[in-house]
């Protein structure tokens, strides 16, 4: 089911998002790449996207993907993605956006985030509504599905826990 959902990443062509990329594109949909001039000639940036933005480093490309993006996903990945996934679920909790984050939880590959998450919850150091901002799913049909029922919290709470009386 052909969803019109528009792709923005870091615009490789290499790895899981390189494939992505192309499926992508290959299914007529639209796809925009942002990748580091220092890493545009490392990564092999990719050619035949829809459009690439070449941006001078890391924090412009997070932060050009994130004004770009309605929504965040992340893919089975290395610690790039992690340090992504945790920063955009952060600026959730700080309210910096209001978008959905996701997490593709193929062949349980996300479990120990999630466990580690709730850990935190139990100990203290997280609230359960702010970890309950990343919604994870096995596939990206189920994943997707819960996007589009996604609507930001009703109660924008600031990060802090409320003080105990």
């Amino acid at each position: 089911m052909a969803r019109r959902i528009e792709l923005v990443y870091g615009g490789g062509s290499v790895g899981l998002m390189g494939v992505l990329a192309d499926t992508v594109m290959r299914g007529g949909g639209r796809v925009i790449g942002v990748i580091p001039g220092p890493l545009a000639t490392r990564e092999v940036a990719h050619a035949g996207l829809t459009e690439l933005r070449v941006v001078a480093s890391m924090h412009e490309r997070k932060s050009v993907m994130a004004g770009l993006a309605d929504g965040f996903i992340a893919l089975p990945g290395g610690l790039g993605t992690l340090e992504e996934l945790l920063e955009v679920l952060s600026w959730a909790q700080l309210g910096v956006h209001w978008k959905p984050v996701g997490a593709l939880n193929a062949a349980h590959y996300y479990d120990g985030l999630l466990r580690l998450l709730a850990h935190a919850v139990e100990e203290g150091f997280a609230l359960a509504e702010h970890v309950a901002l990343l919604q994870a799913a096995p596939t990206a049909a189920e994943l997707l599905d819960l996007f589009a029922a996604w609507r930001p919290p009703a109660t924008r709470r600031a990060w802090l826990a409320p003080t105990e009386t």
